[in-house]
């Protein structure tokens, strides 16, 4: 299992690294972060800052500098949240949608590279089985904030 675990965590700091370069290299006029970030609320439209940043993992100030860019950019729009008035919901602009498919045309040439040799069928396996993987980890870590909450109070 060590060499698992090795392999996941050396695979995703492989992944990071390339994806960085490639961003850096594309001309985009976006910093990997800014790229990251915006693909992150791609994913998730209407989201908060905070839930954001957590997704990312990285902290509030760091993703409202890269919000901050991509605001300036005319990508993004930070909204008032109807469910509380201190946090803001962060939503795509039209113009985005090019900024957006760039960014994934320079991950999937990346992820070309990366999954070169592995059968259709294989990637689709390999697709599934990180998303088990994922989701028994965030459930796992949302587990173990309740209990430190429940702990603590």
């Amino acid at each position: 299992m060590d060499t698992l675990g090795f392999l996941i965590v050396d695979s995703a700091r492989m992944l990071r690294t390339a994806f960085e370069r490639r961003i850096a290299q594309a001309g985009l006029g976006l910093t990997p972060g800014e790229a990251r970030a915006l693909l992150n609320i791609a994913g998730a439209d209407g989201s908060r800052q905070l839930d954001i940043a957590t997704r990312m993992g990285v902290e509030p100030m760091t993703l409202c500098a890269y919000l901050d860019k991509l605001q300036a950019l005319g990508l993004i729009e930070r909204q008032q949240c109807s469910v509380d008035r201190r946090a803001k919901r962060i939503t795509l602009t039209k113009t985005s949608e090019e900024m957006i498919a760039s960014v994934r045309k320079e991950l999937a040439v990346i992820l070309t590279q990366a999954t070169e040799g592995l059968s259709e069928e294989n990637g689709r396996i390999l697709l599934e089985t990180l998303t088990v993987f994922n989701t028994n980890l965030q459930a796992s870590s949302l587990l173990q904030l309740t209990q430190t909450a429940s702990d603590e109070g």
